[in-house]
């Protein structure tokens, strides 16, 4: 399990939908739409490129578009 500085946790957000996110394991886990973003050597990777889709979506275009008004501008 990764270790993350809880104030550098309170910090970071999902660079998608800009929600809160929380530590599960090895992955930050996003408040909305729970993207999953991988945590390599202590440094936690925000590349939407990089992200874990939650089951049931195919592709970040279908995620968008569920999430379309939560998806700041």
């Amino acid at each position: 399990m990764s270790e993350i500085d809880s104030e550098l946790l309170d910090i970071l957000v999902c660079p998608l939908t800009r929600s809160k996110l929380r530590l599960e394991g090895d992955e930050l886990v996003g408040q909305v739409g729970s993207m999953r973003y991988p945590i390599r050597d202590g440094i936690p990777v925000l590349l939407i490129e990089e992200a874990k889709l939650p089951e049931g979506f195919a592709s970040i275009e279908e995620f968008r578009t569920k999430f379309k008004d939560q998806i700041p501008d």
